[in-house]
């Protein structure tokens, strides 16, 4: 559905995107991650046709963002991280005024809209102005819009900043049912909502790939390590030693209150160490009130990924961004 193929953008002597390679597949929620200035955003304005790349291909959908590009951009959908709305008019006039820009055929332009108003939940509200309405429902509107033209990709930059919990709950279901039919990639920085609807995570770091897989496999790029949590009831003193001499251990922290030991063990991830701690704290008398496996989220595994290096990206002017988007303005750029 979208395949990058060794994807280059440079600004004058600085290299934004480097070599930069992936393919999404059809009905596929992507979640694609990286710190601040790491290249998603210009990414994804070249994946949209916003910006040319200086090296490297992009295909939507079969289609060369380059050599095809009216009938590429008509297989995207996009929602920049602020909403492309016209806040003086109606939703329902928004809605036509962007189906005519895609050149939606006449006759299919009623069915779209109405279908459109319904997946995001604004068929109540297609006749208010938008400036009346909740960020919430400008998100949805801005959805809305994506979906005009029935393109097979859609692409959303940060759908739910700025939204209430119900809100995101209430946007998050809607990238599930989207998923149904397109093909979604999601730029986020709320890592939480990654991990609750992406069904694949890309990571990339000044510009370049750094991992790509589901989330449940992510841990496997990690350093090779297993972690324990033990809450023993004793003292730091007595707690100490007792870690201190089992094998195997690579790293060790202790936090006490004087009457409880919070026992954090590291080992290589073929070592488990839960039956060496209770067999050294039995024989030493000390009861365990709570032991458990330290599994890692989303938000440890990202920083470990990414910490090794240290985003050097500039980011483009303003000017160059607009220069570039004039040269590949088009009507299906909406």
């Amino acid at each position: 559905m979208i395949e990058v193929k060794d994807l280059v953008k440079k600004y004058d002597n600085h290299l934004a995107v480097d070599h930069l390679t992936f393919t999404v597949p059809r009905g596929q929620i992507l979640g694609f991650l990286g710190p601040n200035g790491a290249g998603k955003s210009t990414t994804m304005n070249i994946i949209t046709g916003y910006i040319s790349a200086t090296e490297g291909s992009v295909s939507i959908n079969g289609h060369d963002i380059y050599e095809e590009p009216e009938e590429a951009k008509k297989s995207i959908g996009y929602l920049p991280e602020q909403p492309p709305v016209y806040t003086d008019m109606t939703v329902k006039e928004y809605l036509g005024f962007v189906a005519e820009l895609k050149r939606v055929p006449k006759k299919e332009r009623e069915p779209q809209i109405a279908s459109a108003l319904a997946k995001t939940g604004t068929v109540d509200v297609a006749k208010r102005l938008i400036k009346h309405l909740s960020k919430g429902y400008r998100q949805r509107v801005g959805i809305a819009q994506a979906i005009i033209g029935n393109p097979e990709v859609i692409i959303l930059d940060e759908p739910t900043v700025g939204l209430d919990p119900v809100q995101i709950i209430e946007i998050r279901d809607l990238m599930k049912e989207l998923a149904k039919e397109h093909t979604v990639i999601l730029s986020s920085h709320i890592l939480s909502e990654i991990s609750a609807v992406c069904d694949t995570v890309m990571i990339i770091n000044n510009g370049r790939l750094v991992v790509s897989d589901t989330v449940e496999n992510l841990p496997q790029h990690l350093n090779a390590q297993n972690s324990c949590r033990v809450v023993i009831k004793g003292t730091e003193d007595l707690v100490k030693p007792l870690m201190e001499e089992l094998e195997d251990v690579k790293e060790l922290s202790l936090e006490g209150d004087g009457e409880f030991v919070t026992v954090t063990v590291t080992s290589d991830s073929q070592v488990d160490l839960r039956e060496d701690i209770f067999f050294a704290c039995a024989r030493a008398g000390l009861p365990i009130y709570e032991m458990s496996n330290v599994t890692r989220n989303l938000e440890d595994i990202f920083l470990e990924l990414t910490r090794s290096e240290e985003t050097t990206e500039e980011l483009p002017t303003e000017g160059e961004i607009k220069e570039e988007s004039e040269e590949n303005a088009d009507v299906s750029d909406l």
